[in-house]
């Protein structure tokens, strides 16, 4: 039997939050999985769209127009070039689905954005 990714798994076992790390990738496209806590920053992917689907908690994707709530099992796709600002008051643990080029906190750069380099470390 081939082996599965145990996606909640793998997130729970991450140590640093808003950092993803690279699972899985399926052809022009990663999977990551992270582990969040608090606010990440108002950001946007011009050219990219950008999954959300929640493993463990609740995560808010605060947007320009209003706010979308994604309780655990629910997913949401931000479309390309919305500004979109992920926050989670609890620790939340999430997959996400983007195309290989897809910068972490699009053009903004804080201390805490990772590199795809960063993202690709093993687990």
């Amino acid at each position: 039997m081939l082996p599965s990714l145990p996606l909640a798994e793998l997130a729970a076992s991450l140590t640093e939050y808003w950092s993803p790390r690279v699972v899985a990738e399926i052809e022009d496209s990663y999977v990551k999985v992270a582990k969040l806590l608090g606010s990440l920053t108002w950001h946007s992917h011009a050219q990219e769209d950008e999954l959300f689907f929640v493993l463990k908690g609740h995560l808010r994707i605060e947007l320009e127009h209003g706010v979308v709530e994604l309780p655990a099992g629910s997913l949401y796709v931000v479309p390309k070039g919305t500004p979109h600002n992920p926050v989670a008051e609890q620790e939340c643990h999430i997959m996400l689905l983007e195309k290989k080029q897809t910068l972490h906190t699009g053009e903004v750069v804080l201390a805490n954005t990772r590199s795809l380099t960063e993202q690709l470390r093993q687990l």
